[in-house]
């Protein structure tokens, strides 16, 4: 079976109201189609590479291939894992979460969008904080970062909500201009203080080679 050789497939992030896991075949189709509706408004572009404008039906091709990209590239010392959102069994978003040399490092960062009709309904919070159990409490991490454009405020509300701290400012780029960014950092003791999702791991231990981590 594909999970034996690539066990990333088994594994599953649950909160009382999400899953995050990969998607089947067509469940991934489905993420494509939601993407097509819209990710953000006209008024914003939080991704430094303006994918999110893309033609309908070229965003939904490239949903598809940064799936496959990432799953391509995964090697223990630089992975990343697009984690699609599921609520009552329907995809909602992508969670990213990825590391260099994590068995190093101990540092996580992370990404994610969450489909137009989606938005305004605590998700975001909640799928970031399913990722930050599987960092933490899963993999064993030090620290979490995070970047977010400073006009980008449901990003930069949700990083604060978990505890991250601000660390710093950087000079991004956006749709070919200067773009001020917040850069964040979370660490296992403020991760500590501040949860308030319960969230459970299925799957995780015959990943842990495959992401850099020694048993």
């Amino acid at each position: 079976m594909l999970i034996d050789h690539f066990p990333v497939f088994g594994l599953r992030v649950r909160t009382p109201r999400l899953e995050l896991r990969l998607p089947a075949p067509e469940e991934l189709s489905d993420l494509a189609d939601l993407a097509m509706h819209g990710i953000h408004g006209p008024d914003l572009m939080p991704f430094g590479n303006p994918w999110s404008e893309l033609p309908p039906a070229d965003r939904a091709r490239r949903v598809i291939q940064r799936h496959w990209s990432t799953l391509a590239e995964l090697k223990p010392d630089a992975w990343a894992l697009n984690l699609v959102v599921f609520l009552d069994g329907r995809p909602v978003g992508v969670q990213e979460i990825e590391a260099d040399d994590f068995g190093v490092r101990r540092q996580v960062q992370s990404e994610s969008w969450l489909g137009l009709r989606h938005h305004g309904q605590g998700i975001g919070t909640e799928m970031r904080a399913a990722m930050l159990h599987l960092a933490f409490a899963g993999l064993g991490a030090d620290e979490a970062v995070s970047v977010g454009y400073l006009d980008n405020h449901a990003s930069l509300r949700v990083s604060r909500k978990l505890g991250y701290a601000e660390n710093g400012t950087s000079r991004g780029i956006s749709r070919g201009k200067l773009a001020p960014e917040q850069r964040f950092l979370l660490t296992r003791r403020a991760w500590d203080e501040h949860r308030r999702v319960d969230a459970t791991i299925e799957g995780l231990a015959p990943c842990l080679p495959l992401l850099g981590v020694e048993t």
